[in-house]
């Protein structure tokens, strides 16, 4: 039985509900280091930081099993990384130069020879090898096995009040297979115990907004209601659609045509091709073409109880619906994990690097960086660099929860955006106007006060914070190169020391569920029924598939050629008309924002009456959008000439 990290979506916040955060992670290699072993190869980061002689309650029963996975670090990772990173510089002469996936497997995959001697080493250690693949080999045994494999001891440790256990040490492969292990994981067994289930639940209860609202933003305002900021707040809108969002972001005449975007999240709602055809036709979306939304399924899945298997389902539609609201016609292909958990994320992952399903990805998913282990962000940099090489760019939410002091005590950036491998989408609040023009965007913070019981004052005004974009300055990473020159030292070195080091966001887009996205799913009615309704949404999980959508158009712009791995590019354009540059008062220095908001008080009727509260708008956390790069939006927003400034250059005439 195997154990892995939790994953969770991140950005799905609904208009009553706070943010939730998310899973996946990002850099990390196997390195030797003072301490390694006679003969060995140490595989960095598998002893976690929670096994601490203090929580050491002894050795671990010999006869006790474990299931793990012995990921290969292929024939040449060091020249996968540096291929990696001269294909996606512009600058570079190797710029766009993409191997298939068949080239990239032969020039950088495991070989036959590396994947035998490791399947010798596991199996003369005592271990039984359960399954093989091109990235890793599964195994499982005894602990004896196991340790005697990986030439650590295994022990128990007292975690938040549960025993687990852990190697007491850096695990460790045999020098004599010259790198081809890249990492171990599975050797401690927290969080949970997996289980199996090869059915789904039913969707989540129904969640609807009360309205009133606004039909795009400012057009419904109420002036019985106490002011703020020196005037009268409007309602939130009903929700953007597909036609606002794309006069936001400059599409233009372009639509996608010829491109191709994944999705990857976890599980798979049962209604997705029937509720995305729905919402089309509801909202002025261009009709599905045959064979245009596929999906990649496992055989089955498993923790659904933990993972929360239909909460994922309005993640699936919420990344759908966009990526088609934005791009209505790029192909897109679903591919879903198995479960919530890393191994199963990476295997979703793998299948878009593998089969090349798709040149641009949206991940809706992560965590906090607290939570990354280099173990497991090996195995995520190694699918990023080998999708780079192919031309595969891939996008993650930036979490919900601004600079996550609020939720865990801690200022840090999530993952895997925190990888200098990924694209981290931050997230703005967003007003389109009449006759769908762009009026403004501010970093998305959000402040909550309810209007008091006379109706005369917003009490506690502003309130306190909800939620908000996610960003920061990792405690791992170093700069990478695309980043020096356009971020402030005084944020790369904010965790003080000498070291510059990534900062993300990367770029931007609407994630404020205030001025979120009308979605429409089928949902669990209170009566038991089934039933398709539409709601407004946000979070940073919006906005990854609308930068998604609109990388699509980009790429469409550019004659169908693929960006690949874009924030180098995305960087090069910094400071330029092709970027909103996003700032907390857009309309000037001291100058609030807010919207009023009514919502059922039961998420669903007004049955038990409806709750009015003002949100004020660009407030996140200890996080500022300022002028230039920030780390709640990054370089900006697509600006009207975003999608144009991926246009070949023009040749001259002679």
């Amino acid at each position: 039985m195997r154990f892995e990290r939790k994953r969770t979506r991140v950005g799905l916040v609904a208009a009553a509900a706070l943010p939730l955060v998310a899973g996946a992670l990002a850099l990390g290699t196997p390195s030797a280091s003072a301490d390694q072993p006679s003969g060995r190869q140490l595989l960095s980061g598998t002893k976690p930081q929670w096994a601490t002689t203090k929580a050491d309650k002894g050795a671990t029963a010999d006869s006790n099993k474990v299931s793990v996975r012995v990921y290969l670090a292929g024939r040449d990772a060091k020249g996968l990384a540096a291929y990696a990173k001269s294909v996606s510089d512009p600058n570079s002469a190797d710029y766009g130069h993409y191997l298939t996936a068949a080239q990239t497997q032969a020039r950088y995959g495991a070989t036959k020879a590396q994947i035998a001697e490791v399947t010798h080493w596991l199996k003369s250690s005592g271990l039984k090898v359960t399954g093989t693949s091109q990235h890793y080999i599964t195994v499982s045994g005894d602990v004896a096995a196991a340790e005697k494999a990986f030439g650590t001891q295994l022990h128990n440790y007292s975690k938040a009040g549960h025993t687990y256990h852990a190697p007491a040490s850096t695990a460790s492969a045999p020098a004599s297979l010259h790198g081809a292990v890249l990492t171990v994981t599975g050797l401690d067994n927290s969080p949970k115990k997996s289980s199996h289930d090869d059915t789904l639940p039913p969707p989540d209860a129904v969640f609807k907004n009360a309205g009133p609202f606004s039909t795009y933003y400012g057009s419904n305002t109420n002036k019985k209601l106490p002011n703020a900021y020196g005037g009268k707040a409007p309602y939130a809108i009903k929700g953007y659609t597909g036609e606002q969002l794309r006069a936001a972001y400059g599409a233009g005449k372009y639509t996608g045509k010829g491109v191709t975007v994944a999705i990857t999240d976890a599980y798979a709602s049962p209604y997705i091709a029937q509720d995305a055809a729905k919402y089309a036709k509801r909202n002025g979306d261009q009709k599905y073409k045959k064979g245009q939304l596929t999906q990649v399924l496992p055989d089955d899945y498993t923790k659904t109880d933990e993972c929360g298997a239909s909460g994922w389902y309005g993640e699936e539609t919420l990344d759908v619906e966009a990526v088609h609201a934005v791009a209505p016609d790029a192909d897109i292909v679903y591919v879903g994990g198995a479960s919530c958990y890393d191994d199963d994320l990476l295997d979703a992952l793998n299948k878009v690097v593998d089969g090349h399903l798709a040149d641009i990805v949206s991940n809706s998913w992560g965590d906090v960086e607290a939570n990354e282990t280099p173990d497991i962000a090996a195995a995520y940099d190694q699918v990023f660099q080998q999708g780079a090489v192919e031309g595969i760019g891939f996008y993650f939410s930036s979490g919900d929860a601004g600079d996550n002091v609020a939720s865990t005590g801690v200022k840090q950036a999530d993952t895997p955006g925190n990888s200098p491998w990924a694209t981290s989408v931050g997230g703005t609040s967003l007003a389109v106007g009449k006759n769908d023009k762009y009026q403004w965007e501010t970093g998305w913070g959000t402040e909550r006060a309810p209007l008091s019981a006379d109706g005369k004052t917003w009490t506690g005004f502003p309130g306190p914070y909800t939620s908000g974009a996610g960003g920061g300055t990792s405690k791992l990473y170093d700069q990478p190169f695309y980043q020096r020159g356009v971020v402030p030292d005084s944020l790369a070195l904010a965790n003080g020391g000498t070291t510059k080091q990534r900062v993300e966001p990367d770029i931007a887009a609407v994630a404020d569920p205030n001025t979120g996205f009308l979605v429409g799913q089928t949902q669990t009615f209170p009566d038991g029924s089934l039933q398709y309704s539409e709601y407004r949404i946000g979070g940073t999980s919006l906005a990854a598939p609308v930068i998604a959508g609109v990388q699509a158009l980009s790429q469409q712009a550019r004659k169908g050629i693929a960006i690949g791995f874009a924030n180098p590019l995305i960087y090069n354009k910094y400071g330029t008309s092709a970027y909103h540059d996003v700032t907390d008062h857009p309309l000037g220095q001291g100058q609030g924002l807010a919207v009023v908001r009514v919502d059922f008080a039961n998420s669903f009727d007004d049955s038990d009456g409806t709750i009015t509260s003002l949100r004020t708008l660009g407030a996140d956390a200890s996080l500022h959008a300022t002028v230039g790069y920030d780390d709640v939006t990054g370089v900006g927003t697509p600006g009207k000439d975003y999608v144009k400034s991926y246009l070949p250059p023009k040749k001259n005439k002679h």
